[in-house]
């Protein structure tokens, strides 16, 4: 098994090194179509497919241009585009998540997109997405999905034991986590140790990991403590599953939830077509979907994740200009409704929500709450410091170190990875 996987791997990684080359080296023939190559991220059974069309009817509609479509694993992508722009060898064409757009473009390894067909249609864009595909005032990244995260709930559930409403507090989910206990037995609501989902405690305290304007890291600071504290305190009492810090916890709580065996989680969008398949969601209209419980400070916030397409800046002029003309067709709005339709996933631009996309329950819930979404800091190690918050929250959950100890271990290695920041 662990032969058959390495020599996968291998296959793998000889066929990026093979299609990862923008530029001359794409293959084109004199007076030939351009080939362009497209290292998309998405995952490669439940979204893949629609993109691979949409290639397809790109490709029939500009006959000029090619496109070598390469799907590449979420998990590895960052690190071997990193690589392969290092070398002068990437693809002209990424699916970057919204954490690595900064990073790349300080490295000057993506195109500065302002003015340039790519961006014929910014002010379609929700106006946070086209600020998180930014660094330093120029524009890298055109939105292509985005998501957030929102409290999802099981509506038979919630109506069994007598609620009418998703709770708008912490301490509301609490209470009713012990009530849908003692009605129907049914744990109420499962957190998650990860640094990600716990984001949104931090955002309902006015906190996060850091102020980059004041360049200080305040994952230890007094509002920092108190939203990590709310956030310990869910894995503890009725109707509240304790905490799972297993490596296959994300699994165990997905399944718990879409077979009706807990009441509530926090998710995101992505997992809109897996809800669907679970027992307890075969009639989507009892997916219940509501912005992530508010703080002490009366205000809800949650994560802006999301993906953009990027171009890379080492490409020749000709692959620049084809990557670009592609990007417009792929982000347009006939093309995200496309791809909302077939992947349940949320589009970027307001025009591309038309009745038949919000007739999908998951996409209009989750539309709905993207108002709470926080646009992530244009600092491009902003999305590495959740590394070391996902070392210290399982230890601080399961009850191996206490809160002050973890968030100090955090704020230490922080120090490290954003060097010129104080405390």
């Amino acid at each position: 098994m662990r032969r058959g996987i390495a020599a996968s791997a291998l296959v793998a990684s000889l066929a990026l090194a093979a299609t990862a080359c923008g530029g001359s080296d794409s293959g084109d023939s004199a007076g030939g179509p351009v080939t362009i190559t497209w290292w998309d991220t998405s995952n490669a059974t439940n979204e893949a497919p629609t993109y691979q069309a949409l290639v397809k009817e790109f490709e029939a509609a500009n006959k000029d241009i090619k496109v070598k479509y390469v799907n590449v694993p979420f998990d590895q992508a960052q690190n071997k585009f990193d690589t392969a722009a290092g070398s002068k060898g990437a693809p002209d064409v990424l699916r970057s998540e919204v954490g690595w757009t900064p990073a790349f473009a300080k490295k000057g390894f993506f195109l500065p997109l302002d003015g340039t067909e790519a961006l014929a249609d910014q002010a379609k864009f929700k106006p946070n997405l086209i600020q998180q595909a930014q660094y330093e005032g120029k524009t890298y990244g055109v939105p292509i999905v985005t998501d957030t995260l929102a409290l999802v709930y099981n509506k038979q559930l919630f109506a069994k034991a007598g609620l009418t409403a998703a709770p708008k507090t912490w301490d509301e989910l609490k209470t009713a986590a012990a009530t849908v206990k003692d009605k129907t037995g049914v744990d109420g609501y499962w957190g998650s140790t990860q640094a990600y989902y716990a984001q949104s405690f931090l955002h309902g305290e006015g906190a996060d990991t850091v102020d980059v304007e004041a360049k200080k890291i305040t994952v230890n600071s007094p509002a920092a403590k108190k939203a990590y504290g709310t956030w310990l305190g869910l894995f503890d009492g009725k109707g509240l599953h304790k905490a799972d810090t297993t490596a296959d916890a994300y699994a165990h709580i997905q399944d718990a939830f879409v077979n009706g065996k807990v009441a509530a989680i926090v998710q995101g969008p992505w997992e809109i077509t897996n809800f669907y398949k679970g027992s307890a969601f075969k009639d989507k209209a009892n997916l219940g979907i509501a912005t992530v419980p508010a703080g002490s400070t009366g205000k809800a916030g949650a994560p802006t994740g999301g993906h953009n397409l990027s171009v890379y800046a080492g490409s020749d002029a000709a692959h620049q200009k084809a990557a670009l003309k592609f990007l417009n067709f792929m982000t347009s709005a006939k093309s995200q409704a496309t791809v909302a339709q077939k992947n349940s996933t949320l589009p970027t631009r307001d025009d591309a929500y038309t009745d038949q996309v919000k007739a999908d329950p998951g996409i209009a819930g989750y539309g709905a709450v993207l108002s709470a979404a926080r646009p992530r800091p244009a600092l491009p190690e902003y999305s590495s410091l959740w590394g070391p918050l996902d070392s210290e929250l399982p230890k601080i959950a399961g009850g191996k170190e206490s809160l002050d100890e973890g968030l100090g271990n955090a704020e230490t290695a922080i120090a490290k990875l954003v060097p010129d920041f104080g405390k």
